[in-house]
């Protein structure tokens, strides 16, 4: 029997333990940001130990920034968390992209822009959605504050290693459907549990056509799904977007030599297998609470099968039957890890231009990172939004998550481009419904969703 790419890349990094028990593991990349590292930092202080391998480390404010007014930080523990990881780097040698710094950003945004994300890595962050690396034929999952100073502390980590499932995508998009909405269908139709226990990794001819963004998109998003991590198969694609990054490899021939060696033998080595077609695949929305929840843009919500269909009904002021195009909507909001990439930005922008917003949408473009903020503004794409009357914000996570101030008000929709439409996610009392880039773009321009492949 052969071997996933997940084993592979797991076996190469096994220092001791067996199977079915907790194995050390090598870790090539720790990533962290303000929110999760203050009290693994204070660990290494009481315990008057060292970082261990500051070189394999990258820091960065993301979570509690303002994206407006970036120095004017209002809120106590968020000003309290970024003075603490200043603080923090600054004793313990470690570079910080700070408020400001042309690397600052969204930490699973900097990791890939930096080339530090790469093929074969085992890759960790005190965060959920940590497995968007394995976009790049990596191991990457989310860790807790425990497991972060141990990180800190020795450079590896103890898993239990899961099952392995492998998703075969094929077909050719339709127009104007997006990696997004893959993702979106697939935990639309198996649930947000189906990946509990495995790593998945994404696989077939429609992968293959895909751009490293829109594979990160999908990564990003298989914690939705239950899944501690999500993969690709590193490919030409993978070795020219990491080629000439700041930390890309010196010798990218001898690099790209050693990473052609990770991939699965056989479908057939996966633990379970999905096919899914996305031949026929309508842009999707949610309508619920939970990204299972969801619908494509050219349904009705759906009737009411158990009582979390009806809390979910209840918290976002919708009911069975409704049409897509009949959600209220309010606010718009185009950024996160999961879709704030430039790439993301065109696509938004191809939808606003020449356009204004309808005039009871407010919208926030927020760029996942600095780089791609002053891209989009030398390019002309900042402007495209501006001149829709959109208001173009500095780099973080933003309105992703209620850390910071772009906060969803209360009982007001929310059309975004961001992972989690949870009760609160967005703020006390929000309301969200996730999309693509594309399909946010478009409703905040008609003011309501409409279907972008007819456009």
């Amino acid at each position: 029997m052969g071997t996933t790419l997940f084993d592979k890349v797991w076996n190469t990094h096994v220092i001791t333990g067996e199977i079915g028990e907790p194995q050390l593991l090598y870790v090539d990349l720790h990533l962290i940001h303000e929110v999760t590292s203050p009290q693994p930092f204070e660990g290494l202080r009481e315990a008057h130990r060292k970082l261990r391998r500051p070189d394999l480390t990258i820091a960065t404010m993301d979570h509690n920034v303002p994206t407006k007014d970036i120095y004017n930080v209002k809120d106590q523990m968020s000003r309290l968390q970024m003075d603490a990881l200043e603080k923090n780097c600054r004793d313990f040698d470690l570079p910080l992209a700070s408020v400001g710094d042309d690397k600052q950003g969204i930490v699973h945004v900097v990791g890939p822009e930096r080339g530090a994300t790469q093929p074969a890595k085992v890759i960790v962050c005190g965060d959920s959605h940590t497995a968007t690396h394995g976009a790049f034929g990596a191991i990457a999952f989310g860790i807790g504050t425990s497991e972060v100073e141990h990180v800190m502390a020795t450079q590896t980590i103890w898993q239990v290693k899961p099952k392995t499932m492998g998703i075969k995508i094929t077909g050719k998009l339709p127009k104007n459907t997006y990696s997004k909405d893959i993702i979106m269908a697939i935990i639309a139709k198996y649930g947000v549990s189906f990946g509990t226990g495995y790593a998945i990794e994404f696989y077939g001819e429609t992968i293959e056509q895909l751009s490293m963004e829109a594979r990160m998109t999908m990564c990003n998003m298989c914690i939705e799904a239950g899944s501690k991590t999500g993969m690709v198969k590193p490919d030409q694609t993978t070795y020219d977007y990491v080629a000439g990054r700041e930390m890309a490899p010196k010798d990218m021939a001898a690099a790209e030599e050693y990473w052609s060696q990770f991939y699965t033998d056989d479908e057939a080595d996966f633990d379970e297998r999905i096919e899914f077609d996305v031949t026929d695949l309508k842009p999707m929305i949610t309508w619920g609470t939970n990204p299972g929840m969801a619908m494509a843009v050219d349904q009705k919500t759906p009737a009411i099968q158990d009582k979390n269909d009806q809390a979910a009904y209840d918290y976002i002021g919708l009911t069975p039957g409704t049409k897509a195009e009949d959600i209220p909507l309010d606010y718009l909001f185009i950024g996160s890890c999961t879709n704030s990439r430039y790439e993301d930005l065109v696509e938004a922008a191809a939808m606003m231009k020449g356009k204004h917003l309808a005039p009871n949408i407010t919208a926030w473009i927020v760029p996942g990172s600095r780089e791609i903020r002053n891209r989009a503004m030398a390019s002309g794409i900042a402007k495209v939004f501006e001149d829709a009357g959109c208001e173009w914000r500095e780099p973080g996570c933003s309105a992703c998550l209620a850390m910071n101030p772009d906060k969803i008000p209360a009982g007001k929709h929310a059309a975004s481009t961001s992972n989690r439409n949870f009760v609160g996610r967005q703020g006390a009392g929000s309301r969200t419904h996730l999309a693509s880039p594309a399909m946010v773009a478009a409703a905040g321009i008609a003011g309501h969703f409409v279907d972008v492949t007819a456009m």
